[in-house]
């Protein structure tokens, strides 16, 4: 058998061997396994062996076969080890702040130092995370620029800092503890407690008691002589409260004692005056600026800053406050040479050895005035989302978030900050980032000074106006309206070589309207019209034609501007794609010469170097490089930021000659050119199109007129069709600047960042907010007028209510509810379309108001005017005793008895009738009768007015206006307690559920007035207007007490809304603490409840970077589009996953009362780049883009740049929450999109 073995034949194939060698790693050992197989070896052929897991082996070992182990083998069972006793490590005592420092002792000449003492120091245990002041140490080196989300920020300016006590009363208020059933009886652990129900207590014995002293405190039959005292003693006990009546003349003819009782009690109580206020400190001053500076260099002998040229005498006023250290306000028009106020300031922080921030809205003005101070002050830095130049400087650039972000992440930066210059501050109407500049202007510290610079704008004092009481200092306004180069506006009605001199002057440099100018402008329209009737038929085009008609309008105006040497010319039109479509339709414009063309050439040249081979031949590069060459350009969102640049170097160097634009060139660095063309005066805002406000064609037009270069500057208006209106060209170029509007609105950031500090809360921060300034200026005058009202209340003695009187308080409520309700009926009744039309010429009403109580009227004209109705009507009243409408007003005021309050008791002359015409607004209009009279309103009109004058004023009345007084007094004899009204709902048919509903508590009140007991009792007149007084001083003192609260702040309820948002979703807890999700949600800048929700809930774990990218791509592109059909699977779901996120989201704002709906929270949501993105983070040349979506470039590039953005935040809370693959991630997706055109640098940076 062994023979047989051994002369076995060897097997036909290694494989078929019973072994199988192992390398083992790269070390050159083999090992010999006796398994079949074939050989492994090490990469890339193979890998090497690893070990069997751990764990595995041990399940397998001890857990499926534990057979082999011994039963009583106790060895290496558990064991425990006996512990070294060590007492002394409880003696360690851990470092403590240093509670003292040492303070040297100056000599107070020489400032030798004569000693040292030791001073205890305050708050040693203040940290960047507990503390909101100054004193407390930096946070880490790491953190000093940007901060960290959770640290605090510093204190902001003009807010009073809540004590110890404060803090302590706000907790327990938020508490809201209900001692009568929170309490807890049984202590944890124990089965009985503390019984805090009432016992049953033994009541004494009843002894003696003494009536002389239970009658002590009463003065019996003392009531009737105070009665008497109050009514006919003025020199009584009770009767000094009731001086005589002021009014000298004989009292009027009455049939009843107490009428004339309650005349002179009426008249013995004034109405509730409130105080004076005490004279406001004035917080806007304005400066001056008509005046020169003469003593300028005296008082600064040594500027900080000094130019080749001598500032102004509004940039020297402005440059002597800035040397004191105030805030200043600047308003002044484009090129007016503000920046020379910012640059005195950087100059002088430099020379203090300080730091300025300068914040504008847009990244590319950061980047153009980095370039322009980097040029002047070498020490200057640049913030931005994407980059980060010389943190470290004196003076920083960056835009507004950027500076927000710092604040509220209590960047270190901010300790040594002694200006924060805005500007560009007319951009706080912007409606979606306005918001920010308020939130920065209110978080700012104290120890920072501000420097606003802006356009002129009509209501720059109010504005500062609130900046100063915020602040709690003074801000200086200097604001001026000449220009440094005056501008002539002109019609341009050609359209060919012939008609290109036909341009008419309609608005000159020293502000005169032309007339002439347009009527000539309309008349060369019409004649061109005519001859093109005659032409081509009757028909006249009313549009402004097409490519063709555009070119040879702008070909004749290049032509006419160019003989004119008016080159060159900012053609601002309000669509990318008519820019393109303007630039693109001049192919036989050349404006350039030989040696200019060489120089775009090369500039070209050196630009483009650093993009890559692709990128450089982009249709959009290729196209604008042609267009440079030829001197035109195109400046607008669609364009790709390097492109953008080099148009706008090129135009400062004079070297672009027609730069077509959109108005977001408007904004920015100073770049004016001779000419400014119009293309239209209409544009399109995002929801309709409508005509430019002022404000806006003063901004763009404000580009003409190039300073120390030109006379004056060209502003030119095309009409290609019709001529505007005269009326809407005079509003547009000499109408006010839109004024400076609050666009104040609360986000979940701003929440969340105040509710993590127990010291900030978002009511304070509504209260110093723009929109709340008209309502909270006089909050001092109210404190004061309700601390005056209290003292007088205080002194008011309480109305006798005993016996009859018991149900007064009731009745005077009743009274105040009935006449409220009727006057809510009565104001639907007149806004109502039945009540407009029953309200017409002749209708009888009943008048009500200050001046006539329940007196009858007959209309006689009603105003055109909706908004404001206005019913003129002819009154009937007395014979005047005095003049005083005021006193006639009081004299027919009265106690309400039922009869007055329930019906109408209509008022009837004691004497000899007389009239009077009134203009009554619909509130005065008690009630609208059935009656209605033919009265000829033209001629009684004519004859009231003619006897406002002296010469005809005792005049007797014409013929109609007899008529109708003698029939209004008839009515009045005839229906003593008031004719038929009309019913509201019967006969006006208002189906309102608040008239239906107060017709019938009103009839309800009229009820309970019948049955009350006080009108019998003697005293009630009196009673009831001391009554009535203390009521009108309580209703006053509620209502100031509500101005002055929290509850009158308008954006009140939707804060509740959104804290109940945040509550839903687990952001915050029952008391307002902000849990981990709230502070994640703290670190993003935009859409911050949908990206922490798809954080938590683990939405972008599984997906790639480059998936992810693609996702969020939706949340920062803001053009609306379809995804696609061609995206890949997984992509797919991730849109529909975010979109039923949002979805959820929605749904739990409008449940808790917000007013947005869930489509419209959804519809915020663009996914229109989704592949775009996706290609671009795989790896896909820039160039094969534009066949994926038809979205501009420069679109597509912006996106891109802002996701990035959106990544590393993502980043970052990933990191906060404990996921580091998904922050990877982030990461990587980040580096994945930052490549190529997309992040090519700045050339500004350069």
């Amino acid at each position: 058998m062994l023979e047989t073995e051994r002369l076995a034949l060897p097997p036909p194939d290694p494989l078929d061997l019973p072994l199988r060698a192992v390398e083992l790693g790269c070390t050159g050992r083999w090992e010999l396994l006796n398994v079949r197989g074939a050989p492994e070896s090490t990469l890339p052929h193979g890998l090497p062996p690893c070990a069997p897991d751990l764990q595995q082996e041990a399940e397998q070992l001890f857990l499926s076969s534990p057979a082999w182990l011994p039963l009583h083998g106790v060895e290496h069972s558990a064991r425990k080890w006996q512990r070294k006793m060590d007492p002394w490590s409880l003696l360690a005592v851990l470092g403590a702040p240093v509670p003292s420092d040492l303070q040297a002792q100056r000599h107070p000449t020489t400032g030798q130092i004569l000693g040292y003492k030791e001073v205890l120091l305050e708050n040693t245990d203040l940290s960047a995370t507990t503390s909101l002041s100054l004193r407390r140490p930096p946070g880490p080196v790491s953190q000093s620029l940007w901060g960290n989300p959770t640290q605090y920020p510093f204190w902001p300016g003009g807010m009073d800092e809540p004590t110890i006590t404060d803090l302590s009363t706000r907790e327990e208020a938020e508490e809201e503890i209900d001692f009568e059933k929170e309490l807890l009886t049984i202590p944890p652990g124990f089965k009985k407690g503390v019984d805090f129900a009432p016992k049953d207590h033994s009541v004494p014995a009843p002894g003696l008691l003494s009536l002389s002293r239970l009658l002590e405190p009463l003065d019996l039959g003392g009531g009737d002589e105070d009665e008497r005292g109050a009514v006919g003693q003025p020199g009584g006990t009770r009767g000094d409260a009731v001086p005589a009546s002021p009014c000298s003349a004989p009292l009027a003819r009455t049939s009843s004692l107490e009428d004339l009782v309650l005349k002179e009690a009426s008249t013995a109580i004034s109405p509730t005056e409130l105080p004076k206020p005490l004279p406001q400190e004035q917080w806007a001053i304005p400066v001056d600026v008509t005046s020169p500076v003469g003593d300028f260099y005296r008082l600064i002998p040594q500027p900080a800053f000094q130019w080749a040229f001598e500032p102004d005498v509004f940039q020297k006023q402005a440059i002597l406050h800035l040397e004191r250290h105030d805030s200043v306000f600047v308003a002044a028009h484009t090129s007016a040479g503000k920046t020379v106020v910012a640059e005195y300031a950087i100059a002088l922080a430099q020379k203090h050895m300080t730091r300025t921030i300068y914040t504008s809205p847009i990244k590319a003005l950061s980047n153009q005035k980095f370039r322009d101070f980097r040029n002047t002050f070498r020490d200057v830095g640049l913030l931005t989302g994407d980059i980060q130049l010389h943190p470290e400087a004196s003076c920083l650039i960056m835009t507004t978030e950027i500076l927000r972000s710092m604040l509220y992440s209590g960047s270190d930066v901010i300790r040594d900050l002694e200006w924060v210059i805005f500007d560009e501050v007319h951009y706080i109407n912007d409606a979606e980032r306005g918001v920010v500049w308020e939130e920065v202007l209110i978080m700012l510290p104290d120890h920072v000074s501000i420097i606003l610079l802006s356009a002129t704008v009509p209501n720059a004092l109010e504005f500062a106006d609130w900046i100063g009481r915020l602040k709690r200092r003074q801000i200086y306004v200097i604001s001026t309206v000449a220009r440094p180069v005056p501008l002539e506006h002109y019609l341009f009605t050609g359209n060919s070589p012939k008609t290109q001199g036909e341009l008419f002057l309609l608005l000159d440099s020293r502000g005169t309207f032309h007339t002439k100018g347009y009527y000539a402008a309309v008349e060369a329209k019409k004649e061109r019209m005519s001859k093109h009737a005659q032409t081509f038929g009757a028909k006249q085009p009313t549009h402004q034609g097409g490519p063709a008609q555009d070119r040879n309008v702008y070909l004749s105006l290049l032509a006419s501007l160019r003989t004119r040497a008016q080159l060159p010319v900012v053609v601002f039109t309000f669509s990318r794609g008519r820019c393109d479509e303007q630039a693109s339709g001049l192919t036989s414009l050349d404006l350039t010469t030989s040696s200019e063309k060489s120089e775009i050439h090369l500039f070209l040249q050196r630009c483009l170097a650093r993009l890559r081979g692709s990128d450089r031949q982009l249709p959009q590069v290729l196209h604008t490089s042609e267009l440079l060459h030829r001197g035109l350009g195109v400046h607008h969102s669609g364009v790709l930021p390097i492109l953008k640049e080099i148009v706008e170097m090129l135009f400062s160097r004079g070297l672009v000659k027609v730069l077509f634009a959109t108005e977001t060139f408007a904004m920015g660095v100073n770049m004016p050119a001779r000419t400014v063309v119009f293309d239209s005066m209409r544009k399109h805002d995002g929801s309709t199109f409508r005509d430019l406000l002022p404000g806006e064609y003063v901004q763009m037009a404000g580009r003409a007129g190039r300073r120390g270069l030109d006379p004056t500057g060209t502003v030119i208006l095309l009409c290609k069709g019709r001529v505007p209106e005269m009326a809407d060209l005079h509003r547009m170029m000499m109408g006010k600047p839109s004024q400076l509007q609050s666009q104040f609105r609360l986000t979940y950031t701003m929440i969340l960042n105040l509710l993590r500090v127990d010291a900030l809360r978002v009511e304070d921060m509504m209260k110093r907010s723009f929109s709340e300034f008209p309502s909270r200026k006089d909050s001092e005058a109210h404190e004061q007028a309700l601390a005056e009202l209290t003292k007088k209340l205080e002194a008011l003695k309480e109305p006798d209510m005993t016996d009859q009187l018991a149900d007064l308080p009731e009745y005077y409520r009743w009274a105040e509810e009935l006449t409220e309700i009727r006057s809510l009926i009565q104001r639907l009744v007149v806004e109502s379309v039945n009540g407009l039309k029953s309200l017409a010429t002749g209708r009888v009403v009943v008048v009500q108001n200050q001046e006539y109580h329940n007196a009858l009227g007959v209309i006689l004209q009603v105003s055109s005017n909706s908004a404001s109705r206005v019913f003129t009507t002819l009154v009937l009243c007395d014979k005047p005793m005095c003049e005083d409408p005021q006193e006639r007003g009081l004299a027919s005021s009265d106690v309400p008895y039922p009869d007055d309050l329930v019906g109408f008791k209509l008022f009837l002359p004691e004497g000899p009738c007389d009239h009077t015409v009134a203009k009554l607004q619909p509130g005065d209009v008690a009630a609208i009768t059935t009656k209605v009279l033919r009265v000829n309103g033209e001629k009684i009109l004519e004859d009231f007015s003619k006897k406002q004058q002296p010469k005809f004023k005792k005049d007797p009345p014409i013929a109609a206006v007899t008529t109708a007084v003698q029939e209004l007094l008839r009515l009045a004899q005839a229906y003593p307690a008031g004719p038929p009204t009309l019913d509201p709902v019967n006969d006006l048919k208002l189906k309102d559920v608040s008239v239906v509903e107060g017709g019938l508590r009103a009839r309800k009140l009229e009820e309970l007035i019948r049955g009350a007991q006080c009108v019998h009792s003697p005293r009630f007149p009196v009673q009831y207007l001391k009554l009535r007084e203390r009521m009108q001083i309580q209703k006053e003192m509620e209502r100031l007490r509500f101005l002055l609260s929290d509850q009158s702040l308008l954006l009140l309820p939707e804060y509740h809304q959104r804290v109940e948002v945040l509550r839903t979703l687990g952001y915050v807890d029952e008391a307002g603490t902000v849990k981990l999700a709230g502070r994640v949600a703290c670190a993003m800048s935009s859409h911050e409840l949908l990206l922490t929700e798809l954080l938590f809930d683990n939405a972008l774990s599984a997906l790639q970077p480059e998936e992810i990218a693609a996702l969020l791509s939706g949340l920062v592109f803001q053009s609306p589009g379809d995804p696609g059909e061609q995206l890949p699977s997984t992509l797919k779901q991730g849109v529909e996953r975010v979109q039923a996120v949002a979805k959820r989201i929605g749904e739990i704002q409008e449940a808790c009362g917000l007013n947005q709906t869930v489509e419209e929270f959804v519809g915020e949501l663009n996914f229109g780049l989704v592949e775009v993105v996706y290609e671009w983070a795989r790896g896909m040349p820039f160039s094969e883009l534009a066949g994926l979506s038809g979205t501009p470039e420069g679109l597509v590039v912006r996106c891109i740049q802002r996701l990035a953005e959106m990544c590393r935040s993502l980043r970052g809370a990933a990191r906060l929450v404990g996921e580091p693959v998904l922050g990877a991630k982030m990461e990587t997706a980040a580096t994945l999109l930052r490549r190529d055109i997309v992040f090519a640098a700045s050339l500004y940076t350069q």
